[in-house]
């Protein structure tokens, strides 16, 4: 399966088959540019202009924005119900954290998870190869936070999201505290990876993809 990053939440997970995944696309107030690409299915984790814009998906799709288990195109999806922030939802709103089981391989989007996740959530999530985690706080998790979730979640790849790069006009942090924390870090130097179930062996914890 190939992973790629747009920036900011916005990521296009492509099956073996072809099926295409493209999680909280973002209107082009965010900064980066907006990911006008054709996908199968769509998951937004929250309803906000930086993770909800469907103006820039090409083609039919389908639009997954609730918690729930799904199967499309022979992709197993789970939606889990959790918030925006630390008070239960009354300041943001509430978050899905979505778990793609894809190619025998299971990859975990956090969306703007604004809390740690409580042993129930956790179980749900289940045993994660590929994490996709927002470190830049502000509006969800810190680096801190971010950190204990990769321990406890105990994914084989980490791949940051959602923090301030050159290109975002958002107010938030960058990634290097959360990469300083975690010691084990990759470059990509690129915006799309392959990864394989039978060959998958990161050499470190964390991967930092390019934006375009």
């Amino acid at each position: 399966m190939k992973i790629k990053w747009f920036g900011h939440s916005c990521f296009l997970l492509t099956s073996s088959n072809g099926a295409r995944i493209l999680t909280d696309p973002f209107d082009e107030s965010v900064g980066y540019k907006v990911p006008e690409v054709e996908a199968d299915i769509v998951t937004t984790s929250h309803n906000h202009y930086d993770h909800n814009y469907l103006g820039a998906v090409r083609g039919e799709f389908i639009h997954l924005d609730t918690p729930g288990h799904f199967v499309v195109r022979d992709i197993e999806i789970t939606g889990i119900g959790t918030y925006h922030d630390k008070e239960y939802g009354r300041k943001r709103g509430g978050n899905i954290v979505y778990v793609f089981s894809m190619d025998g391989l299971k990859i975990c989007h956090l969306g703007d998870l604004g809390h740690l996740l409580n042993d129930s959530q956790l179980r749900e999530i289940g045993q994660v190869d590929v994490l996709l985690i927002p470190v830049g706080g502000i509006y969800t998790i810190d680096y801190k936070e971010a950190v204990e979730l990769v321990n406890l979640i105990d994914p084989k790849l980490v791949i940051p999201m959602h923090y301030k790069t050159p290109a975002t006009s958002f107010s938030i942090d960058g990634a290097e505290n959360f990469l300083d924390s975690v010691g084990s870090m990759d470059s990509a130097g690129k915006q799309e990876i392959e990864i394989n179930a039978d060959t998958f062996h990161p050499t470190s914890r964390v991967l930092l993809l390019n934006y375009e």
